[in-house]
């Protein structure tokens, strides 16, 4: 059974039920594109999302399978029993005929293995395309579409930037100025009035927008840098707003989640406000003089790690360029919360990755910057740096902001970079992707085993990870036979 027919089947479904594909796209948390994707059988209906859309549809399953596989169960089984992985079960003719049978079962079974092996596909393909350095299709979340939408863009929005100009220009702001003059900007701009209160009870609440009354509340657990920022990113949501820029900006994007939408509304509010903090000209300017040294320009725009950091990542304007970067944001159990390329490496599809990166060991020597060349399995070089940030909140430990900011570049373009100054080249540290997809085989660091590798046991061999493959020097050093 093909997705085609599948998609067919729902369409049909849905259709008797007199709903919308926005209504059951709604209802399944998918974006509409993406249903019309899924019926006209151009996506794969992943079989859990299958299972929701029938209970939404009150369909039932086996009856859907077998309307969906055929009438003839003899069809339907012919191509499962000439699997490989079928051949194993030992099926004689009395199993057979038994099935044949019951039509329904028969169906069912043969609908079912189908969905199995079209999801089989799909990991190969995603195998695949990891081993050439490409993107994976599986699991495409929220977070990973609006990745891809910064990288057809290049983190790069002209029509962005000379809002942030008209906008900085208009209320004639200096390169240092505190989170006041922001407020007066919304007020005299925008219409907005703003109120800095205590947060009531456990709230973690720290910026509430509501773009109707034209009232915004902000949180005093807000460090002065950050409380700036939230003032810039509400004035970037009144810009994208005012003049449709936030529909223009992604009117040929086609998300497959509903969330998609509102996570790059986000993503664009915060790099107006890194735009309206930190002006293109002026900054790029102090990035080649001070050679990308974080810390420095953190003092001379008044500014935080994280915003800086960030801001560098958006120097695409072909005419004063900067250097392809990466950027990541991990948290202390090394969550990736926030992640851009365009230097060429690529990330895991998951929130993974490998733990030897700079990012994660910065969490060894808070107080320090963390610098590394990294070098990948496929022999590509980077170099990284990385910083923890941490702003807690007073009287409390969890509450607060921990995280490890890391940038890296292409070694060969480390040498415009003031903390690559004293790292020498030529002992990189051996990193990998993601312990599932790395092939190295020996790895101390190694949290799983390596799908490129069949697990293999010998009670006879220890390696220092018990996760790391078995390879034939392991059972047969050099020197023995």
């Amino acid at each position: 059974m093909d997705s085609a027919l599948i998609g067919q089947r729902l369409r049909q479904l849905r259709l008797a039920r007199e709903l919308t594909q926005a209504d059951l796209a709604k209802q399944l948390a998918i974006s509409p594109a993406y249903l019309n994707l899924l019926e006209k059988g151009r996506r794969t209906m992943q079989f859990p999302l299958l299972l929701r859309a029938l209970t939404l549809l009150g369909a039932d399953l086996e009856a859907f399978m077998a309307d969906a596989a055929g009438a003839r169960p003899e069809d339907a089984l012919a191509h499962l029993l000439d699997d490989p992985l079928t051949a194993t079960l030992a099926l004689d003719e009395h199993d057979l005929a038994r099935l044949r049978s019951e039509p329904r079962v028969a169906t069912t079974i043969a609908a079912l293995y189908h969905l199995y092996k079209n999801t089989r596909a799909q990991l190969d393909v995603a195998m695949s395309k990891l081993e050439a350095g490409g993107p994976v299709p599986l699991g495409y979340a929220p977070g990973d579409e609006v990745t891809d939408f910064l990288e057809r863009h290049r983190n790069y929005f002209p029509e962005l930037e000379a809002a942030a100009d008209e906008v900085r220009a208009k209320a004639a702001l200096p390169r240092r100025y505190p989170a006041e003059a922001l407020a007066a900007l919304l007020g005299d701009q925008f219409g907005v009035t703003v109120a800095v209160t205590p947060p009531t009870g456990a709230s973690s609440v720290v910026r509430a927008f509501d773009p109707a009354a034209r009232r915004l509340t902000l949180s005093t657990d807000l460090s002065d840098q950050a409380l700036k920022f939230q003032l810039a990113h509400v004035i970037g949501l009144c810009v994208l707003d005012g003049n449709r820029l936030h529909a223009r900006l992604t009117e040929a994007s086609a998300p497959r989640h509903t969330e998609t939408g509102h996570l790059i509304k986000i993503h664009l509010a915060n790099y107006f406000a890194g735009a309206l903090l930190l002006p293109y000209r002026e900054f790029f300017a102090e990035v080649q003089r001070t050679r990308y040294d974080v810390a420095r320009l953190v003092g001379l725009f008044a500014s935080s790690w994280e915003a800086v950091a960030h801001r560098m990542c958006n120097l695409g304007d072909p005419r004063a360029a900067g250097l392809p970067l990466h950027f990541l944001r991990v948290d202390a159990a090394g969550n990736v919360s926030k992640r851009y390329s365009a230097s060429g490496l690529r990330f895991p599809a998951g929130h993974g990755s490998c733990p030897k990166w700079a990012v994660h060991a910065a969490f060894m020597t808070p107080a320090v910057i963390t610098k590394q060349y990294s070098a990948m399995p496929d022999g590509h070089t980077y170099f990284c740096f990385a910083k923890v940030i941490s702003q807690p909140v007073a009287g409390s430990l969890v509450r607060g902001v921990n995280y490890s900011i890391g940038l890296g570049t292409q070694a060969e373009a480390a040498r415009a970079m003031v903390y690559a100054d004293d790292v020498p080249r030529d002992r990189p540290v051996p990193v990998g992707l993601t312990c599932r997809f790395c092939e190295r085989t020996d790895c101390s660091q190694r949290a799983a085993p390596s799908y490129k590798f069949p697990l293999t046991v010998d009670e006879n061999v220890k390696k220092d990870n018990f996760f790391s493959p078995l390879v034939d020097a392991d059972r047969h050093p050099k020197g023995q036979p």
